[in-house]
């Protein structure tokens, strides 16, 4: 049974940090791309970051871009998202995801509240 957990979400001022965790179990991953996908209250899930798993490459969306980093540890099949200079408008639930080669998500985390005070 495949697995992805996600943890690390919480309350934070702006300018705070956190460090979101995405653990996954069931299956290999290495042919996969690990994501990490948000959504606010009242609006569509969009996209963040992504790692491909194998070698490692990463993709941010350009709002979290230069702030967020995403990375991977293949010892404990776990993606992270270490988040910096947090907005307000970062508030939302964040998902992990595992994304085929074709771009399609064959496995979603069951999110992680992210709220930013101002």
């Amino acid at each position: 049974q495949v697995r992805m957990v996600a943890s690390g979400g919480g309350l934070v001022q702006a300018g705070g940090s956190l460090r979101l965790s995405c653990a996954a179990s069931g299956r290999t991953f290495s042919s996969y791309a690990m994501g990490w996908f948000r959504q606010a209250p009242g609006k569509e899930r969009v996209f963040v970051a992504r790692i491909i798993w194998s070698g490692g490459r990463t993709y941010y969306a350009d709002s979290v871009k230069g702030r967020f980093t995403i990375s991977r540890d293949n010892a404990k099949n776990t993606v992270y998202l270490q988040m910096n200079s947090l907005k307000p408008e970062d508030t939302a639930v964040y998902y992990c995801a595992a994304e085929t080669v074709s771009g399609g998500i064959d496995y979603w985390g069951q999110g992680t509240q992210v709220t930013v005070s101002s």
